[in-house]
């Protein structure tokens, strides 16, 4: 899914737009400020906090109601995204890779509601001026891709679905411990055209059994739970990174006031797969801690996960999505950090002024050589 969410005015009634730099919603007909409110209180009169969710429940299908959601969604022929129609839209542009959309046969697209959120905290127009930078220091980008990316068009606020897990690990293992040691030896070396023997310190390792058993609890590993920006993996550090996991909000309506929000098209065993690859090395990391020594060997690791629980979480970005020469390239920017990414098209024109640029400065500096001699 990928929906824009609407809050009305207070004052006019028109959509309003949560403003990142402010904290606050903002109209943008009548320019009214409305405060955003306080978080709801949860049980015990405190604001609410974010949970976890059981996730062999999810899998059994058995969550309850509340915390699920379904929508009607049309997937998107270049990339795959979940986009939403309301019933006012006849035709629209997907966010992420500028396709043309048009409103046609529908599917309901089911999920976990989402549990968290991490406000936007920077602004369109930041994000605008760090795309200007980032375009500038392409040196051979072809020229209308930067015309055409600077020509005003706004950018897509997108608040990208992602999972987090945690789990209590523990694995048996079987392994090497090798402990260095140095003994002396006669070592031959050629040295400035002669041979000569003497004494050196060389390093051995001494190998011996290791078996043993060790535990590790994990807490909020990300997985993107989208393709659309990670092809091919899901893996969160594929996509925009260094998401400040602390600042997670419990979710709520007001912060997606003006933005989208994508929902997640990767499954949610498929997820804990990917999340699995991280808490695995993690674990291999306490069995060679534990093992200690010089050095490790690892022959066998067992490893299990219990009490796993997962929160579907709502990450921002701010996309840019420009078609050039039938091509779409993209800009990624992440709403807290504002660190840009991006894919570019390459100038051959451009390349090849540079090779010859480079030939010829190669070539004057030889003739000038030659004069010297």
């Amino acid at each position: 899914m990928d929906q824009k969410r609407e809050l009305p005015c207070s004052n006019c009634g028109a959509p309003l737009r949560y403003d990142p730099g402010a904290l606050t919603l903002t109209c943008e007909h009548c320019g009214t400020v409305n405060e955003l409110p306080p978080d709801p209180a949860g049980p015990w009169g405190a604001a609410s906090a974010v949970h976890e969710l059981d996730y062999a429940k999810a899998l059994a299908d058995r969550l309850d109601a509340t915390e699920i959601e379904e929508t009607q969604t049309v997937r998107c022929p270049g990339c795959g995204a979940e986009i939403s129609f309301d019933a006012t839209t006849i035709a629209e542009e997907c966010p992420f890779c500028a396709t043309p959309l048009a409103k046609s046969a529908t599917h309901t697209h089911r999920h976990p509601k989402p549990q968290a959120v991490l406000p936007f905290a920077i602004p369109e127009r930041d994000a605008r001026g760090r795309m200007g930078n980032w375009l500038s220091g392409l040196w051979f980008a072809p020229s209308g891709l930067k015309q055409y990316a600077r020509a005003g068009r706004p950018m897509q606020g997108v608040y990208l679905p992602h999972y987090t897990y945690d789990a209590r690990g523990e694995a048996d293992y079987q392994g090497l411990r090798g402990d260095a040691y140095y003994v002396t030896q006669m070592v031959t070396f050629t040295e400035g055209g002669r041979t000569r023997t003497e004494p050196r310190q060389v390093r051995k390792i001494r190998w011996t059994p290791a078996a043993g058993h060790v535990r590790r609890d994990f807490d909020d590993v990300l997985v993107a739970a989208t393709e659309t920006l990670t092809p091919g993996g899901g893996r969160a550090e594929d996509g925009p990174r260094n998401w400040d996991l602390d600042g997670l909000k419990p979710y709520r309506t007001e912060y997606l006031a003006g933005f989208r929000a994508e929902a997640p098209t990767l499954a949610l065993d498929q997820g804990f797969a990917r999340a699995r690859v991280a808490m695995d090395d993690g674990l291999t990391a306490n069995v060679r801690a534990d093992i200690g020594g010089d050095e490790q060997q690892i022959s066998r690791m067992a490893a299990r996960y219990h009490d796993i629980t997962f929160k579907h979480v709502l990450l921002p970005a701010w996309l840019a999505a420009y078609r050039f020469r039938n091509r779409c390239y993209r800009v990624v920017i992440n709403g807290r950090t504002g660190q840009v990414s991006g894919e570019r098209p390459w100038s051959i024109w451009k390349i090849a002024l540079a090779v010859l640029i480079a030939a010829a400065a190669v070539g004057a500096v030889a003739w000038i050589t030659s004069q010297g001699r």
